[in-house]
């Protein structure tokens, strides 16, 4: 794929088109669900960045890295998805799949081994990289809310909000695992305040 022009101007009239060419309202609960998917993975950008000037370094965060980056292709592809009806998916098109939850699950599973269990809610933060994944773990569940609002008036893959409910999930346990291999707190919520 090739883009040689940013601006086409026919979305001036607040009008876009979906993968198939079919014109809606930017404001169709498509647009709010791919998009919000795509603010998604600028967040975990953002923790990418941070990583690469962070308190850590290793076989961890190169670790940790790589799989940011694979959850950034998954976020890419369920984007493009999300963008195309299904009567116009093309033969060859990646599409989330069941493997791809089952990764998610693995790898909170191992996260989860390294840190000590939750006492008590906790509050975002934890440095920065882990107070970004907080903020993604906020617009995952939106964008989860957002794809099962569009599942109720289209076609969709099923496995887009178990792969968004998952990946929720992960960027929690995550939030927590970047806290501690940074060595940062975590701020306990103090229900007497």
């Amino acid at each position: 794929m090739r883009i040689t022009k940013v601006y086409t101007r026919t979305g001036d009239q607040g009008m876009t088109r979906l993968v198939g060419g079919q014109q809606v309202p930017k404001d169709d609960v498509r647009i709010h669900a791919y998009g919000t998917t795509d603010e998604l993975n600028a967040i975990v950008g953002l923790v990418r960045m941070e990583l690469g000037r962070g308190a850590w370094q290793g076989a961890d965060r190169d670790a940790f890295d790589a799989q940011l980056q694979q959850i950034q292709n998954d976020l890419f592809n369920l984007g493009s998805d999300l963008a195309t009806r299904s009567e116009d998916r093309w033969e060859g098109m990646r599409l989330l799949n069941s493997g791809d939850v089952e990764r998610l699950e693995h790898e909170i599973d191992a996260m989860n081994e390294s840190i000590p269990p939750l006492e008590e809610f906790i509050l975002p933060g934890g440095g920065p990289a882990s107070s970004f994944l907080h903020q993604a773990r906020t617009v995952c569940r939106r964008a989860e809310r957002l794809t099962i609002t569009l599942a109720g008036v289209e076609d969709i893959n099923p496995l887009a909000v178990k792969y968004l409910n998952r990946l929720s999930d992960w960027a929690f346990v995550a939030g927590r695992w970047a806290a501690k291999a940074a060595d940062e707190p975590e701020v306990l919520w103090d229900r007497t305040r």
